[in-house]
């Protein structure tokens, strides 16, 4: 069961979510720039939910603000860890000169982007793969849209996928999921030798998560 209403933080509304459950406690979840979800019991309030808010408020301001700064990145063009203003042209071909990429239109772009991640990324698996000196399947790769994860090693069919939003991050950031994926082909799990595995192809590979954290 849900009930929602508006709150207001630093003059911006937001909207409210209680999740009315059968449990003590309550717990505050941002999931995006907009939205505060309350998991709450059916006994709880919307006074009692605002005056939760109100003291959990530098929470909120913190946790928002940097939802609205993933949210602003993201609606801007990266390629390869740089960020470029798009400019539409007359002319045929795309072209990037210093800051700026050159095009005829957006669904060129989309679809030069398209074609040039999945060129770099089948370079870099290719490259990646020669590091490995365990006897690994070379896998098929597949590349999509995904919302929460960077890359997923499916061993059933030794196929490897990749988020096609890593083409925004430099060329290290991409050689840490692939690093990582190929190496649960020597370990399926996130044990203490699997991270022993990424860390002797990608010594620095801590760089790398908490950049894709950010």
């Amino acid at each position: 069961m849900e009930k929602t209403f508006d709150y207001k933080l630093d003059g911006e509304k937001y909207k409210v979510v209680m999740v009315l459950k059968n449990n003590k406690n309550t717990y505050i979840k941002i999931k995006d720039a907009e939205t505060i979800y309350v998991t709450t019991n059916f006994f709880a309030t919307k006074r009692d939910i605002k005056y939760l808010l109100e003291k959990n408020e530098d929470y909120l301001r913190k946790v928002l603000n940097k939802m609205k700064q993933k949210k602003e990145k993201e609606q801007e063009f990266y390629y390869l860890g740089s960020k470029y203003d798009i400019i539409i042209v007359p002319f045929d071909d795309i072209e990037i000169e210093g800051s700026k990429i050159y095009t005829p239109s957006q669904d060129k772009l989309d679809k030069w982007l398209k074609k040039q991640t999945k060129e770099l990324f089948e370079e870099r698996l290719k490259y990646c793969h020669s590091l490995f000196e365990e006897d690994i399947p070379y896998p098929k790769l597949r590349i999509r849209f995904m919302k929460t994860r960077w890359g997923v090693n499916h061993k059933r069919d030794d196929s490897v996928t990749l988020n096609s939003k890593l083409i925004r991050y430099d060329i290290k950031i991409i050689d840490y999921v692939i690093i990582h994926e190929l190496s649960h082909f020597v370990h399926f799990d996130h044990s203490k030798a699997f991270w022993k595995t990424v860390e002797y192809y990608m010594p620095d590979y801590k760089k790398a998560v908490n950049e894709l954290k950010e």
